[in-house]
């Protein structure tokens, strides 16, 4: 299966060509270190690109001070991982580990040459992606997660980490080694979270953690941007990426983990291109990256509340925690969401056993408990594939008499061949059991009621759209769908009945549910943007 970047430890490696090195020269300074001196502290901005020209720059155990990595980089190599497209946060503690002379680059100049000079883009943007994969693999990051499995807030944390491919560590709270005993004692022995070395997070939260990880940027010092994306799904993330490439200076709002919905499948495998499948975050990340490379920026997790419209035509969101974020056009991407079932206990069980997406971070709570998949889609169909390979058995509990017209036919093929799923046809679940964990379900079908034993259940069933935040200034449907095109008078699919918002992807109305129409739609859709930005002279001054 594909993954969001290559393998390090098998990727040839081939220094930068001499003009790409003369021209980081022309905008950057020659610096000294020397041995024993902190090149990159953990916790800094990414605001320069180092390139080593004598000497040696290595990883640096942030507990011991001692060498992390047998890895370093020495002469012809550069510092640093896709973060730095974004001004994000350093993970590692960087060290010269002799008398080491680099070059160093500031990162906004940097950035113009890689776009003047794609053939060094291509290659510094493809040696960042492979870095981030391999600390992401390897937990090396400056984030400790402890005792997550125990606390359902931790896990949020835990979720937007791995979502956002953001390397972090893991700790069991009962695991007896010095690492973790040393991170159980800044905590008390209490599940939670710390950044950096010694930093406790109190009430952890996603939000928290991006602030420490520069994601959450001071986008409310930015003057007016041309476009606001809000929702970082495929049709958001495909959209940022045409948007940048054609020069309009767009930001994209996202309150969970850029993905989506998209995001929480383990594995897509009709997607063209991906021929051995990729997960739904491995797919828009690389989206992701391609959109900061063409200048597109990304806040996370932000959720708009509300949107107005004032008289010369500019839009201001209104954020959460008031903050507030104007723009000249609106492109509505916030996709849908999975509704809840209308079970007792359910919320109180949310995060102890009962979870709305399936990744390798709620796979591992399958281990030793059979799992139990309610929903009829692709993404149901996927989740009990991927919750296979974990959990002793899986059952997939669906409403209707056949999955024929929600899934996908080879899926549903795959499904009923294998022998570790069992698919449950008209039935529900209708009774949850347990208290501080989920410890069984009761089904209800054509047999009558039976009691299933189980420590984790998948909700994903019927999806609503998000856009209580528009504020009524764009029509909805009866679902709360956003209507665009000919239902609203409009000459183009993509235009809302209110000039200067546009709307693509799942949370459109006659949209087709799939990624791949929710990239064209908002790959399409950038065009018509920009002549309505153009016709209407509302190009940001920048």
């Amino acid at each position: 299966m594909e993954q969001l970047g290559e393998d390090l430890e098998t990727m040839r490696r081939v220094p930068l060509a001499d003009p790409h090195v003369d021209a980081i020269c022309e905008i950057g300074r020659e610096r000294s270190y020397a041995k024993g001196e902190t090149v990159a502290e953990i916790g800094e901005p990414m605001d320069t690109f180092v390139y080593v020209l004598e000497g040696e720059i290595e990883v640096v155990d942030p507990y011991t001070d001692e060498r992390l990595l047998e890895a370093s980089l020495g002469p012809t190599q550069f510092m640093g991982e896709i973060g730095f497209l974004n001004r994000g946060t350093n993970y590692l503690k960087m060290r010269a580990a002799q008398e080491t002379r680099v070059i160093e680059a500031p990162r906004e100049k940097m950035l113009e040459l890689m776009t003047r000079i794609p053939e060094l883009s291509d290659h510094i943007i493809t040696v960042f992606a492979a870095r981030r994969r391999r600390q992401f693999e390897m937990s090396n990051g400056s984030v400790k997660i402890i005792g997550a499995d125990r606390d359902p807030a931790v896990q949020e944390v835990e979720r937007f980490l791995s979502r956002n491919r953001i390397p972090f560590s893991s700790y069991d709270m009962d695991d007896g080694d010095s690492e973790t005993l040393e991170a159980c004692d800044i905590l008390s022995h209490e599940p939670g979270v710390i950044v950096g070395t010694d930093r406790k997070l109190d009430n952890p939260t996603p939000r928290k953690v991006a602030q420490f990880l520069n994601l959450d940027l001071d986008i409310c010092s930015q003057r007016t941007f041309d476009l606001l994306i809000v929702g970082g799904g495929p049709a958001g993330v495909a959209a940022a990426v045409y948007a940048g490439s054609e020069g309009l200076d767009a930001l994209v709002i996202e309150d969970i983990a850029v993905g989506g919905q998209a995001g929480t499948s383990s594995r897509i495998e009709n997607y063209m291109g991906f021929p051995t499948g990729i997960s739904g975050t491995d797919l828009t990340y690389r989206g992701q990256i391609q959109a900061l490379k063409f200048g597109t920026r990304f806040v996370m997790p932000r959720r708009v509340v509300g949107l107005e419209k004032r008289e010369d035509g500019t839009f201001c969101a209104k954020l959460d925690d008031d903050d507030e974020i104007c723009a000249k056009a609106i492109l509505v991407s916030t996709g849908v969401q999975y509704r809840r079932l209308p079970l007792d206990h359910l919320e109180e069980l949310e995060g102890h056993g009962i979870f709305y997406s399936a990744t390798e971070m709620e796979a591992r709570f399958c281990r030793n408990t059979e799992a139990v998949v309610i929903g009829g889609g692709n993404s149901a169909g996927q989740a009990a594939m991927y919750l296979s390979r974990t959990a002793p058995h899986v059952h997939l509990v669906v409403r209707s008499g056949s999955l024929a017209d929600s899934m996908s036919s080879y899926l549903s093929r795959r499904l009923e061949a294998d022998a570790r799923i069992t698919i449950h046809y008209q039935t529900e679940v209708t009774e949850l059991h347990g208290e501080d964990w989920l410890e069984a379900v009761t089904f209800t079908g054509p047999e009558g009621e039976r009691r299933v034993e189980t420590r984790a259940l998948f909700i994903m069933i019927g999806a609503a759209p998000n856009t209580e935040w528009l504020s009524g200034l764009v029509d909805v449907d009866d679902n709360g769908f956003v209507l665009t095109g000919g239902d609203v008078g409009r000459a183009t699919p993509f235009e809302t009945g209110t000039d200067g918002i546009f709307a693509v992807g799942d949370v459109r109305a006659g949209s087709v549910k799939r990624v791949a129409s929710a990239v064209g739609e908002g790959s399409v859709v950038v065009s018509r943007i920009w002549s309505y930005l153009d016709a209407a002279g509302h190009m940001a001054d920048g």
